[in-house]
């Protein structure tokens, strides 16, 4: 796992969908990503029940351990306890909706990693009152139109994207709608990594869906020159 200190870690991210990722099931995807280059994997399921979530956090450990950055979508408790029987969990990324990430980050202590999703020039003021510290990176987007989540905010495009990330010194990864043949624009817009939902959970072959994106990035490295 790269250290939290560089953001290399972000650059292919994955978060999970339950519908996308179909018979084959989230723990396969994730598998089969991790070995494409995904260096973050974030388990996000809104209606999983908290044991149900804390088993598959568990499991998906023994697959990201040492590998990539495994993050819990908004549910502080499960990362948590996840951490407390020793699974090989790193932090969690929160919505404008959750816990409040200063008290958060109390919670679960300076080590941890917090991601927030933030869109707005409203959401960066806030996260810059924050002690330096209190959030890791922020989630941008959504890029364009997805059916992934139904309440994203408008699309912002590369050009929104770029007026978000240069307004803050925190990482920022895009998502929402992303695919691997927006890498380059979207470096060159700031981004620090590419989140993707559909694009590798819903792909017949995952591992190269994610192949796809950690080789984008990779060809993109000198002429971004990050």
């Amino acid at each position: 796992m790269t250290s939290f200190s560089d953001s290399g870690y972000l650059r292919t991210y994955l978060v999970t969908d339950p519908v996308l990722c179909g018979a084959r099931g989230v723990l396969a995807v994730i598998e089969s990503a991790v070995s494409g280059g995904v260096t973050t994997v974030q388990i996000r399921d809104k209606a999983a029940g908290g044991r149900e979530l804390f088993e598959l956090v568990c499991r998906a450990a023994e697959l990201t351990g040492g590998e990539a950055t495994l993050l819990v979508n908004d549910r502080v408790d499960v990362y948590s306890a996840a951490k407390a029987v020793g699974a090989a969990v790193d932090g969690v990324h929160l919505g404008q909706e959750d816990l409040p990430v200063a008290a958060v980050r109390k919670v679960i202590g300076p080590d941890a990693v917090i991601g927030l999703s933030a869109d707005t020039q409203a959401h960066l003021d806030e996260v810059h009152e924050l002690p330096p510290g209190t959030v890791d990176y922020l989630g941008v987007g959504a890029i364009r139109e997805t059916s992934t989540k139904a309440d994203h905010p408008a699309p912002l495009g590369y050009s929104g994207f770029a007026q978000v990330a240069a307004a803050t010194t925190l990482p920022c990864v895009a998502i929402g709608g992303v695919q691997a043949r927006d890498t380059l624009a979207l470096r060159e817009a700031g981004a620090a990594g590419l989140a993707s939902v559909s694009a590798i959970c819903a792909a017949d072959d995952p591992r190269r869906a994610a192949r796809d994106f950690a080789q984008a990035w990779d060809a993109t490295e000198a002429s971004v020159g990050k």
